[in-house]
């Protein structure tokens, strides 16, 4: 039986091609979240002949939900033969923009050289594909199977997970009694297991001034140099120390062992002038200026001290401008999270990955967040780890790819650790 399943997933090598090209080919884009109803529909309408029972559920009133733009997640549940636990594979449906520079049509999910290109490959349309036929295969060759298998395809991790998992766990669907393991198929490479991811803390810093005629700057005060002020010395000190610090998680890459911070956007002044518009702008002095800080901070740190180290910064500066006025909002907050070692489906997986790979997995932790965040905060479910294939040097960047082999193997993996998890006991 444990050969047959290895080999029905090898035999099932084109439709997992096809499965993957066909979830490339509906364009999810987040923002704004386009198609998540069509690719949600066409998960139910693949699981549901398979025995699945399928639930949509739409995430009303989350961020960004709107009826022009809804937000709808799908789970599907197979019941086993007997009494059980149940293993959950959670992907989320989601992908970023396409940006340029792309050789290959980020849409159309081209095979070429044993890897399938486009936006979403490895981030991670590849995993959920992965994971349906790892689902499959398990439960024809084990038909008499205890407990049960879940698949969900979410919304939004791109964008936080608010109108995703967050929701789902918020209604239950991650309890402890109805989920006692999770699988995250994010790209991690197809021999290591993620355990978890640091935290992060995004915000926005308004300097402001206030508005007089640009031939008289000197009647008004620039919100845009009081912005200026805040990001030269947070070259001078708080990049600096973000680079001392250091953390024992084992987070890939190793750049990503200290602490960063991203400065996602800045705005400042007029607004952009809409698409089309041929005119000048207008001589005024800039009353306002924002600025959207992503920080990724250490399991050593806490939120208050990440969140005082920009106020420190700002204070600095106010102490140098008299008349610097500022005001930070927090957007939202997601602390770090970790797995142990010795959790079930760590070690089932683990087990799996030497089956199948014949080596020992690496444990790594995420740099970025992922939506394990909201399965652990929300859902009290602690049993959870990212396994998946693909590279995660790729996501979001021009000619991602998934390997077709790399597929097979962690749908492999994953079909053997659903086999111990859930397999016969006789």
């Amino acid at each position: 039986m444990h050969s047959r399943l290895l080999a029905e997933i090898e035999g099932r090598r084109q439709d997992l091609i096809a499965l993957t090209q066909d979830l490339i080919r509906i364009p999810t884009l987040n923002p704004p979240g386009e198609a998540y109803l069509e690719i949600c529909e066409y998960l139910a309408n693949r699981l549901r002949p398979r025995g699945f029972e399928i639930e949509m559920v739409r995430a009303f009133g989350t961020p960004g939900d709107s009826d022009k733009y809804p937000r709808w997640n799908v789970v599907a549940r197979k019941e086993g033969a007997h009494k059980g636990e149940t293993v959950h594979f959670n992907s989320h449906i989601d992908i970023v923009e396409i940006g340029s520079g792309w050789t290959f049509d980020p849409l159309d999910g081209e095979l070429a050289d044993g890897k399938i290109y486009g936006r979403g490959t490895c981030d991670m349309k590849g995993g959920l594909a992965a994971s349906i036929i790892a689902a499959e295969a398990f439960v024809d060759v084990y038909p008499d199977f205890s407990g049960a298998v879940e698949i969900s395809g979410t919304a939004d991790e791109e964008t936080g997970g608010f109108g995703g998992v967050a929701y789902l766990a918020e209604k239950g669907f991650f309890s402890p009694q109805r989920v006692q393991h999770v699988i995250i198929p994010e790209p991690l490479n197809k021999d290591r297991i993620c355990l978890g991811h640091r935290g992060v803390w995004w915000a926005e810093i308004e300097t402001k001034g206030s508005i007089a005629h640009g031939s008289m700057p000197f009647l008004g005060d620039s919100a845009i140099r009081h912005m200026g002020a805040v990001l030269t010395e947070m070259e001078a000190t708080l990049f600096p120390a973000l680079a001392e610090k250091r953390t024992a998680m084992p987070v890939v890459p190793p750049q990503a062992r200290q602490s960063t911070l991203n400065i996602n956007s800045i705005h400042g002044g007029q607004p952009e002038p809409e698409e089309g518009f041929t005119g000048f702008p207008a001589p005024v002095v800039a009353h306002s200026s924002r600025m959207i800080i992503d920080r990724r901070y250490l399991i050593e740190e806490t939120p208050a001290d990440v969140r005082q180290e920009m106020i420190d910064v700002l204070e600095r500066v106010k102490a140098q401008r008299p008349t610097f006025e500022y005001e930070i909002r927090d957007l939202w907050t997601i602390s770090p999270t970790m797995t142990e070692r010795d959790a079930p489906i760590v070690t089932a997986t683990s087990k799996a990955i030497t089956e199948v790979l014949g080596i020992d997995p690496a444990y790594v932790v995420s740099p970025g967040t992922y939506d394990q965040k909201h399965i652990d905060r929300i859902g009290r479910m602690k049993n959870c780890i990212a396994y998946g294939p693909g590279i995660l040097d790729l996501a979001h960047k021009p000619d991602e790819y998934v390997g077709v082999d790399d597929m097979i193997d962690s749908a492999k993996v994953m079909a053997l650790t659903l086999r111990d998890l859930l397999g016969p006991r006789h």
